[in-house]
C-alpha cells in the first residue's frame, strides 16, 4: 500500500537564528562603515564610467567658444593683446548678435600698449607729439565702451589676499532666498580694472575647485563674497541672455538644493554647484579670434548664441581634468555648464537615490540571511547576490541615461554582500566547532564504550525539556545503547512556531566509527533542516549528498525525517531505509503506516518522496530502531513486530507512558540476554491545534 505524496513543494524560509541575525547585523555594519569611508570614490568610478560610455549631446547647443589660441597670437601677437584689439573683437561678437559675451579672463593691468601709458614711460621732447599721443585716448577706453554696448560678462575670482572688498564692487545679479549651507566663500575679490568694472553689464566668478582627486564634476552657480551672493559665470551669462532675449532681469532664487533662474530650476548640492553630464565640444561650435575679426566670418553664425572666450594657447595654465580624460580647457567647462543651465540635462543624486541605496542593501542582507538558513536552493542564495551584482549597475545606467539620476550599484551589492559573508562565516564556523567538538570527543575517550556512549547520549535532546516543548503536544523518546555500542540517535528541532523537525536514525555498522558517525549525521541532519533547500525530499536529498562525502564506504544510515506542523496535525516523513511508523488512533489501534520510502543514505543519489501524514487530535506515532524489533532472547527469538504493538496497547496514556511500556517490554523479553544493538523509542502524540 502507497503512503500519500507530498503536495507541498513551496519553498519555505525558517526563522534564522539569533546568532545568525547578530552575525548579518556586524557585517552589515562593517559593509556599512566600509562604504562611509569609501566615501564619494567607488561612486565616482561609476558615475565617471557612464560618462565616459555615454558623453552627453552638444550638437544642438546655444554655446559658443572664442579661442585666443596659437594661431590667433601668431597673426596678431603675444599675449596680453592691445585691448583696442579686444574691443574690436567685442563689437564684432556683438553685431552678429550675441545673446551673452562672457570673458573667462581678468583684466586687471592696464593695457601695456596704451598711448597715454607709452608716453608715460617714453615722454617724448616734442610737445606736439605728446599732445597728439594724449588725443590717442586710452585703449581701456575702448575696450570699456565696448562693453558697455554689448551683453558682456566679465569674469572675477574670490581670493583670501590681495583682493578687493567686495562691498565696494557693483553687482547686478539679484539672488535671493535661502542659500545651501555650504556654499564657498571668499573674504576678497579680484576684479578687473576698474574703468572695466563701471560699463559692464554683468559680472561672475570664475572660481571652481575640483573634487578630492583633482577631477572637476561639477561647478559653483552661487558663492559668496565677503556676506554677498554672487553667481559663478555660467549663471551670470545665462542672466544676462534672459535679460538681452526679453527685455527683463530675471531674479535668481535660491533654496537649500536648487539654483532658480526665470523657469528653471537646477538642482545643486550643498556647496551650491550643479553636477555636469560632460561630453566632447563640437568643433563646429569653437572659433579662433582671428576667425571671428576677418571680414570673411560670417557673423550671423553668432545670432542669439551664448559666446564665452578665453586663452587656449599652449602654456596656458587653465587646463583641468574631467571624467572624459586629464585634460580640458577650463572654457570648455564653463561652455558646458551654460548650456546645461540653458538647455537642462544636468546630473542629480536627490535625497532619494542615497536612500534608496540603503534600503536596496538592507533588504538584499534580509533575503540572503533568510536563503542561507531556510529550504531554498544553496545555488539560490548565490543566484540572488550575482543577479544583485548585475542587475542593480543596470539600473544604475538606465537612472543615468534616462534620467540624469546618479544612482550608486556598489553599496547595496556591498552592503548585501558584507553580510551574507558574514552569515556563512558564521555557518562555517559552527560546521567547524561541531567537527572540533567530535574531535576533542574522540581524543578523550579512555575506551571504545566509554567514548560512544558519551557521545551518543550528549548529544540527544534534554528529554525533560521535551515535555515542555510544546502544549500541542505530548512527546517522549529514549535511547539504550546497547554493550557493543551502535549508532542510533533521535532529535527535535523546532524550526519555527509551528513546525517541528522529529528524527530517529541507526547507522550501520558498531564501535566508536559508527557512534562518530552518529554524532556527525546528527549535526549534518540539524544542519540541513534549518538551512536546507526546497520541501522535506530536497532536506533529504542534500542530507544524503553531504553525509555521503564523510561515510566512507563502510557505514550507512537509515532515517525516518519528518516534519510536524501543530496547527493542524499534518505531517510529512522521508523514509531512508528505516522501520516505519506505528500510529495509535483515539481509539487505541496500533496500525503501521507503510511508506515507499527509499534506500538508506550513503549508498546512492535517490530522490526520497515527502510522504503525508494527517494526525487526529488524540492520535500518536510511535517511531522505533531495529533494536526494538530485533531484540532477542536467550533463546535467540526476536521480539517481532506483533509483541510490538502489543506493548504499545498496554498503556497509551502519555507518549512517555507509551516509550516506558515498549522498553519495558523489550527487557523483560530478553530475560537479562545481551542487547546485541540499541534500543531507541520516540513516542509524541497530537493534542490539537489548541488543546484543552
Amino acid at each position: 500500500m502507497m503512503a500519500s505524496k507530498s503536495r507541498s513543494s513551496a519553498v519555505r524560509i525558517s526563522n534564522p537564528p539569533r546568532g545568525l541575525w547578530r552575525a548579518a547585523l556586524i557585517g552589515f555594519t562593517l559593509a556599512a562603515l566600509l562604504s562611509l569611508a569609501l566615501g564619494t570614490r567607488e561612486q565616482n568610478v561609476v558615475f565617471d564610467g557612464w560618462q565616459r560610455i555615454a558623453p552627453r549631446d552638444l550638437s544642438e547647443s546655444q554655446v559658443r567658444i572664442v579661442a585666443i589660441g596659437d594661431e590667433s597670437l601668431e597673426v596678431i601677437g603675444s599675449w596680453p593683446w592691445p585691448r583696442r584689439v579686444l574691443a574690436t573683437m567685442t563689437q564684432r561678437i556683438a553685431e552678429g548678435g550675441a545673446a551673452a559675451i562672457g570673458f573667462d579672463i581678468l583684466f586687471v593691468e592696464p593695457d601695456a600698449v596704451s598711448p597715454t601709458r607709452f608716453s608715460r614711460l617714453y615722454a617724448p621732447d616734442d610737445p606736439a607729439i605728446q599732445a597728439w599721443l594724449d588725443q590717442l585716448g586710452s585703449m581701456d577706453s575702448d575696450f570699456a565702451d565696448a562693453i558697455s554696448t554689448a551683453p558682456v560678462v566679465l569674469g572675477r575670482a574670490g581670493v583670501k589676499l590681495r583682493g578687493a572688498d567686495p562691498a565696494s564692487l557693483t553687482q547686478w545679479a539679484m539672488i535671493d532666498g535661502t542659500p545651501p549651507p555650504a556654499l564657498a566663500r571668499y573674504p576678497l575679490v579680484q576684479s578687473n580694472l576698474k574703468e572695466l568694472e563701471a560699463r559692464a553689464p554683468g559680472f561672475g566668478l570664475l572660481n571652481g575647485a575640483p573634487d578630492g582627486d583633482g577631477v572637476v564634476r561639477s561647478v559653483p552657480l552661487v558663492m559668496k563674497t565677503g556676506e554677498a551672493l554672487v553667481p559663478g559665470l555660467a549663471l551670470e551669462m545665462i542672466r544676462v541672455a534672459i535679460e538681452q532675449r526679453t527685455g527683463t532681469d530675471p531674479e535668481i532664487e535660491l533654496s537649500p538644493d536648487s539654483v532658480t533662474i526665470g523657469q528653471r530650476r537646477i538642482p545643486v548640492n550643498d556647496q551650491g554647484r550643479m553636477r555636469l553630464h560632460f561630453a566632447e565640444i563640437p568643433e563646429a561650435h569653437v572659433y579662433s579670434a582671428i576667425e571671428i575679426m576677418s571680414q570673411e566670418f560670417d557673423l550671423s553664425q553668432l545670432k542669439d548664441k551664448i559666446v564665452l572666450v578665453s586663452l587656449t594657447a599652449e602654456g596656458t595654465q587653465d587646463i583641468v581634468a574631467t571624467p572624459l580624460g586629464s585634460e580640458m580647457f577650463g572654457v570648455l567647462i564653463q561652455a558646458q555648464a551654460a548650456d546645461t543651465i540653458n538647455r537642462g540635462g544636468w546630473l542629480d543624486r536627490p535625497w532619494t537615490m542615497p536612500a534608496a541605496e540603503w534600503a536596496v542593501g538592507g533588504l538584499l542582507a534580509i533575503v540572503l540571511l533568510l536563503l542561507a538558513t531556510g529550504q531554498a536552493p544553496a545555488r539560490s542564495r548565490w543566484l540572488v547576490l550575482s543577479g544583485a551584482a548585475a542587475s542593480l549597475p543596470l539600473a544604475s545606467w538606465l537612472l543615468f541615461r534616462f534620467g540624469d539620476l546618479l544612482f550608486d550599484p556598489i553599496r547595496p551589492v556591498l552592503l548585501g554582500s558584507g553580510s551574507a559573508l558574514a552569515v556563512f562565516a558564521a555557518l562555517f564556523n559552527e560546521a567547524r566547532r561541531e567537527r572540533a567538538a567530535l574531535r576533542d570527543a574522540q581524543n578523550r575517550s579512555e575506551g571504545e564504550l566509554g567514548a560512544a556512549r558519551s557521545i551518543q547520549l550528549g548529544m540527544l535532546p534534554d528529554r525533560t525539556a521535551l515535555a515542555r516543548l510544546d502544549p500541542r503536544i505530548d512527546i517522549a523518546a529514549q535511547l539504550e545503547a546497547a554493550k557493543s555500542v551502535g549508532g542510533d540517535f533521535y532529535d527535535i528541532i523546532r524550526l519555527d512556531k509551528d513546525r517541528i523537525v522529529i528524527l530517529i536514525a541507526d547507522v550501520t555498522g558498531k564501535g566508536v566509527p559508527a557512534a562518530l558517525f552518529m554524532a556527525l549525521s546528527k549535526a549534518l541532519s540539524r544542519s540541513v533542516m534549518l538551512r536546507a533547500p526546497g520541501g522535506l525530499a530536497d532536506a533529504a536529498a542534500q542530507l544524503n549528498e553531504e553525509l555521503m562525502r564523510d561515510s566512507g564506504d563502510a557505514l550507512g544510515l537509515t532515517m525516518l525525517l519528518g516534519i510536524i506542523d501543530l496547527s493542524t496535525g499534518r505531517a510529512e516523513f522521508a523514509n531512508a531505509g528505516h522501520d516505519n511508523p506505528l500510529r495509535i488512533t483515539t481509539d487505541g489501534q496500533v496500525i503501521e503506516e507503510a511508506m515507499e520510502g527509499g534506500p538508506p543514505f550513503c549508498i546512492m543519489d535517490y530522490p526520497w518522496p515527502a510522504e503525508e501524514i494527517v494526525l487526529q487530535p488524540g492520535e500518536a506515532l510511535v517511531l522505533i530502531t531495529d533494536g526494538v524489533t530485533e531484540a532477542q532472547n536467550r533463546q535467540e527469538q526476536l521480539f517481532g513486530n506483533d509483541r510490538t504493538r502489543a506493548a504499545l496497547v498496554a498503556d497509551q496514556s502519555s507518549a512517555a507512558a507509551m516509550v516506558a511500556s515498549l522498553r519495558g517490554a523489550v527487557r523483560s523479553f530478553e530475560d537479562g540476554a545481551d542487547a546485541s544493538d540499541d534500543l531507541t523509542v520516540v513516542a509524541f502524540r497530537y493534542l490539537g491545534a489548541n488543546p484543552a
